[in-house]
């Protein structure tokens, strides 16, 4: 089949490899649809990813499609099955698991290789990871599960608060980043908390999707030099009640910081490179009671909620796909990302 392998920084490969053959508890899927992340830009930038690959590896992992081949002691499933599979599983036995932190287990089972034909889902991940597509969704759309389930659980630990529990205060929530990740947390808080979104970018076309899709501010960071000035005049001076950093840049992390009030939370979710650092005030993450928080990956429960959130239809997450690009054309679409040409790109075997 033809794949496509990654080697090194920027060194992305098509060629042609033995068929996938699944052992037991595995299964092989065709690939329908697979979409390019964010995280698979940073990862082909900086040649690599400490936890989820190990070069040469084939790449991405995002992806829809059809069971083609069955491991022994499959049980559940058939051929025809149209599925997502998440890149990764828990082990479900370890401290962590036992404590559902599943994003924290020590032996994710992780799986990258949907920029292929067909992709090899391990074990692990059929048992835990493996949903069946509602059949009125399109592989573009359910392919997106993986990182919508990230987003989900980021949502979860950033401390907001529902209609409900606001009583008719309005949340300001901070969102900086305008790719893929950073508009899918826009359309979520905008959709169902009671919040004004204020979401800072760098790109004019992608902060109009953002507008679409419910941010209240929009502000291109490439002509706003002051922006913790700018959030504290939206905030009768204080600052926001939370702010989600997704772009992985640490100056940016530096800047999320500034631009929360008092008692305020500021969830740090873009992961930066290997070995990085910020500096933090310590007089305003004490006086301040900040809360700083770290937040990775997803768990299997949201990768259910984010593919029935898709399914739904509620939030037209269609605006962040573009148009097609063939396998071959991978490095292309990945340059066009680069240039902010598009969000997300939906590669096709």
């Amino acid at each position: 089949m033809l794949a496509a392998l990654l080697y090194g920084r920027e060194d992305l490969r098509l060629e042609r490899v033995m068929d996938p053959t699944p052992a037991s508890g595995e299964v092989v899927i065709k690939v329908g649809s697979a979409t390019t992340c964010g995280t698979d830009l940073k990862v082909w930038r900086r040649g690599g990813h400490t936890k989820m690959l190990t070069l040469p590896t084939l790449f991405g992992h995002e992806a829809a499609g059809t069971i083609v081949a069955l491991g022994r002691d499959v049980t559940g499933w058939k051929m025809g099955n149209r599925v997502i599979a998440n890149n990764s599983a828990p082990c479900m036995k370890c401290f962590y698991c036992q404590r559902q932190e599943y994003s924290l287990c020590p032996h994710l089972t992780w799986n990258n290789g949907s920029f292929a034909e067909y992709w090899r889902i391990p074990s692990a991940i059929v048992q835990h990871n493996m949903i069946s597509i509602p059949e009125e969704l399109p592989d573009d759309l359910a392919a997106m599960t993986e990182p919508l389930a990230c987003v989900l659980h980021g949502v979860a630990r950033s401390g907001l608060k529902s209609h409900d529990e606001c009583k008719g205060i309005v949340q300001k929530v901070v969102v900086m980043g305008d790719g893929a990740i950073g508009l899918m947390f826009v359309a979520k808080l905008a959709h169902d908390f009671p919040v004004e979104v204020i979401l800072f970018g760098g790109d004019n076309n992608r902060l109009m999707i953002g507008k679409k899709l419910g941010a209240t501010h929009i502000f291109n960071y490439h002509q706003t030099p002051d922006i913790a000035g700018i959030v504290k005049e939206l905030t009768d001076g204080l600052g926001a009640d939370i702010v989600i950093e997704a772009t992985g840049v640490p100056s940016v992390w530096e800047t999320a910081i500034t631009t929360v009030r008092p008692g305020g939370t500021v969830n740090l979710f873009g992961g930066c490179p290997q070995d990085t650092s910020i500096l933090v005030s310590t007089e305003k993450l004490h006086y301040n009671e900040l809360t700083l928080k770290g937040v990775f990956h997803n768990t299997p429960y949201f990768v259910r909620e984010a593919l029935n959130l898709i399914a739904t239809r509620r939030i037209p997450f269609h605006l962040l796909l573009s148009t097609k690009f063939d396998l071959k054309k991978l490095e292309t679409a990945f340059c066009h990302m680069q240039e902010h040409k598009v969000i997300k790109a939906v590669i096709v075997p």
